[in-house]
């Protein structure tokens, strides 16, 4: 039977340039290609988790404009259950300005209709909260949003996943409530400053992997090297496949080390959503590098 994983969060339309040489301040640079590129922190994770198996219900908003409809659509195609919150928004639908050049990016976000998922707006939403498997969430919708859903998913005892980027602080009361926390190495450094809460880190690293906590000591859990073509969405869909992983329980090692291969699928393709890979791609994955190990 499939886990319920509910994602709250941003849903974003990305216009993503790709570029040989980025511009300096006050700069104008030819660019190679332009796309428009379904998106927002919220979205790609349910998306990646959506792929791999699980029944995700994704909960947010988009504005009543072009590329609202154009999410909306998107949304039903991956057999996700889109709980709208706002349907009459007056604001636009979120964007993600993103240039590519040398394999990273820079992203600029304008949430938009994003700002709509409010605590009220989250209301009607509570039994669906409550029937969760897993909760996922990231910080691109109101803070106060995130810290309301946190207390009610703990008064049902759903464990919630929070991926905190952009970085904001959260309350000392819902860091407790938090079955896991999801920072790269940037988010870590100012999560310190909230306490010792290192047992319930996933610490993403790109490249190098990522790092938890057991039984007072860190453990590191490799990547995958693969051919890198776009890092945008890596560490969403790491976390879409943490989701999935832990609700089917997984343990915590075996479960990073699925959404290292499922970030790393990621990477070998153009844009955040895009690259999420199906479960069957990471199964065929998975065997072909215990297979190279082997013949090693």
């Amino acid at each position: 039977m499939k886990k319920k994983v509910t994602v709250i969060g941003s849903i974003n339309m990305d216009l993503v340039t790709t570029t040989r040489v980025r511009p300096d301040v006050g700069e104008t640079v030819l660019g190679e290609t332009f796309s428009t590129i379904p998106g927002g922190k919220g979205a790609n994770q349910a998306v990646a988790a959506a792929r791999l198996g699980a029944d995700v219900t994704l909960i947010g908003c988009v504005g009543n404009d072009l590329f609202g409809q154009q999410l909306r659509q998107h949304l039903q195609h991956e057999n996700i259950t889109f709980c709208e919150v706002a349907k009459q928004t007056n604001k636009h639908t979120g964007i993600a300005s993103i240039t590519i050049s040398d394999h990273d990016n820079s992203i600029i976000v304008v949430p938009g209709a994003n700002a709509e998922v409010t605590e009220e707006a989250i209301k009607p939403y509570v039994k669906v909260i409550a029937e969760s498997d897993m909760i996922l969430m990231q910080l691109e919708i109101p803070i106060h949003t995130v810290e309301h859903v946190i207390r009610v998913a703990s008064r049902s005892n759903v464990p919630v996943i929070v991926n905190p980027a952009p970085f904001q602080m959260l309350s000392n009361d819902v860091m407790e409530k938090v079955a896991y926390l999801t920072p790269n190495e940037h988010e870590e450094k100012r999560l310190k400053n909230q306490g010792d809460f290192k047992e319930k880190l996933i610490v993403t690293k790109g490249s190098e992997g990522a790092t938890v906590w057991k039984n007072g000591d860190s453990v590191n859990i490799p990547s995958y090297k693969v051919e890198v073509l776009d890092t945008t969405g890596a560490g969403d869909a790491f976390n879409g496949a943490m989701a999935v992983a832990l609700s089917e329980g997984k343990e915590l090692i075996e479960a990073c080390q699925f959404a290292n291969a499922v970030g790393a699928l990621a990477v070998t393709k153009l844009g955040a959503q895009n690259g999420m890979p199906t479960k069957k791609e990471v199964e065929h994955f998975l065997i072909d590098r215990k297979r190279r190990e082997d013949t090693k």
